[in-house]
């Protein structure tokens, strides 16, 4: 593999490890633990895996004998930067555990390990993946593991290359699986222990013990550029307003962050969107009143930062889209029966009339993603839907209407920018390489202390590496019931902004000013090499939401 000077030289970092880490542990058990709603429900159907205690590594003065041990680990869903770190942190984990000991990668995410599609992960084949981006060195993908037969098939891998630990790395749906197989395998004595890693860039998968996922602070520094470098255009040109969606479908997070690093214009937080309870039009209102302030003083251009989930957050189109789920999942075989010419009425006639009435005010392309494009757990694709240019249109529209009232005198010409898989695979930071290689080798000691049905937790994440704290919390503790499909599931609740929370409210304290004013801040890229306080920062996510504790 050619590499350029810059993966020479990351290739030779190596990742700093928790000093709890560095030698013999032991896991200390906390108080038994409770999901965080819907206990009943999620008791009966995690029986063997609930209320289990977090667990916290302390260091141990009395080192174990051990064994070899073989290991099997997934990548699962979009991906991260640090990915390829988990991996490497548990390999090397498991080789302290014992120089004999092994590690299958299962290709291509979970249909790989149903699929029995492997290799043998060695420290030859690994060295090139080492603080590098990416997924590539055994593939990810979606499938979900749900059904016993899945289950099953997967077991007969697992027996023939003597695997006894399975590592999930994944998002909130792949975690969930995790849990779900954690379960089976436990109420057959499969002998098999299944432990999962936070991996998301939305960073939703979180709460006091996982205090963030990996890829969140590279992807958001990637972006963070990415906008610093269109807001430095945008003050030299000074004639457009960019509008810049940003992943996260199920939060804000990345949008909040990015706009606390860059300062821009304007930045929706889906969230206070559907806690204000306000329309598409008032989301339109208030960015074309920004726009008309910034022209009443000579100023036509800007930079609009908008989540790709915001559709989902008013609270019409959230209504509309909860029955429009419903009933694509009840009527799916009537529905692919019907012609496309013919789709939206049909829609429209069997939808409910108040949701109707919305479903037929909305463009209609955006009205044919809302019910046509969904993803494999039957949600709608919102990163499909073009937010950014519905927003802008109609925010040109407002514009005339007011030029007519005459509260509008400005110049508008508008830009469009989807920043997604720009950030998805870059060379992890310096905070992702360590967290990432902290979470893998973590993993492998969880593997150790012979437990099953955990999340793999690394906190104190302020703090100096050398400082963090090790240990594992249930996954079974972050879960409740949401309707997929039309029905009931268990699954991870998804972390969403607290507009209570630190972040929020030192963005709201600072974004009128930033509104009608020209406060841009130009990020620059990810520096790798240098002081720590240049290199090593977490994001101001993090800083603001420790500050305090």
């Amino acid at each position: 593999m050619k590499k350029s000077a810059l993966q020479k030289a990351r290739a030779a970092y190596q990742p700093k490890l928790p000093i709890v880490l560095t030698g013999a542990v032991k896991a200390e058990a906390g108080h038994a633990t409770n999901s965080v709603a819907d206990q009943e429900a999620i008791k009966n159907l995690f029986p063997n895996t609930y209320g289990l205690p977090e667990l916290k590594f302390e260091k141990s003065s009395t080192p174990t004998p051990s064994k070899p041990v073989n290991v099997g680990v997934i990548l699962s869903g979009g991906q991260a930067p640090g990915g390829h770190n988990v991996i490497c942190g548990l390999f090397d984990g498991i080789k302290k555990v014992h120089r004999d000991s092994k590690l299958y990668g299962f290709l291509m995410g979970p249909g790989g390990f149903v699929n029995h599609d492997y290799m043998e992960l060695t420290a030859e084949f690994i060295k090139d993946y080492r603080n590098t981006g990416g997924f590539d060195i055994i593939g990810s993908g979606r499938t979900k593991l749900e059904t016993k037969e899945q289950f099953d098939k997967g077991l007969e891998i697992l027996r023939e290359l003597n695997i006894s630990a399975l590592v999930i790395i994944g998002g909130d749906d792949s975690n969930t699986n995790a849990a779900v197989l954690a379960e089976y395998y436990k109420s057959i004595n499969a002998g098999v222990q299944v432990l999962g890693c936070p991996k998301t860039i939305d960073g939703d998968l979180k709460n006091d013990v996982i205090e963030t996922s990996f890829g969140f602070d590279t992807a958001t520094k990637v972006y963070s550029e990415l906008i610093g470098n269109i807001q430095r255009d945008c003050n030299s040109a000074k004639k457009y307003w960019h509008f810049i969606k940003l992943m996260g479908r199920s939060a804000s997070h990345i949008a909040l962050e990015c706009a606390l690093q860059c300062q821009p214009n304007v930045c929706i937080i889906s969230e206070e969107v559907e806690e204000k309870n306000m329309s598409l039009q008032d989301v339109v209102n208030y960015i074309a009143d920004i726009v008309a302030a910034r022209a009443a003083k000579g100023m036509n251009f800007g930079s609009v930062l908008i989540p790709e989930g915001l559709i989902e957050f008013i609270p019409a189109v959230k209504r509309l889209i909860a029955e429009l789920n419903d009933l694509l999942a009840e009527k799916a075989e009537e529905f692919a029966t019907v012609d496309a010419a013919d789709q939206r009425d049909w829609i429209i006639d069997n939808l409910s009339e108040a949701n109707a009435k919305v479903y037929k005010s909305l463009p209609p392309r955006v009205a044919r993603q809302l019910s046509l494009d969904r993803d494999p757990h039957g949600n709608v694709q919102v990163s499909l839907i073009e937010t950014e240019k519905l927003l802008s249109e109609m925010v040109g529209k407002r514009l005339e209407e007011m030029r007519e009232e005459g509260s509008y005198n400005g110049k508008y010409a508008s830009l469009h920018h989807f920043f997604g898989y720009e950030g998805r695979c870059s060379d992890p930071s310096n905070f992702d390489a360590d967290y990432c290689y902290a979470l893998g080798f973590n993993a492998a000691c969880l593997i150790r202390a012979g437990v099953t049905g955990y999340m793999s937790s690394v906190r104190n994440l302020t703090k100096p590496s050398v400082q963090w704290v090790a240990g594992g919390i249930p996954i079974t503790m972050m879960m409740n019931m949401e309707r997929r499909n039309g029905e009931m599931k268990p699954v991870i609740q998804k972390a969403l902004v607290r507009l209570d929370g630190a972040p929020f409210q030192k963005f709201a304290a600072q974004r009128d000013e930033w509104a009608v004013n020209t406060c841009y801040i130009y990020p620059g890229p990810i520096q790798f090499f240098g002081p720590a306080e240049i290199c090593d920062q977490p994001t101001l996510t993090l800083k603001y939401e420790h500050q305090g504790k």
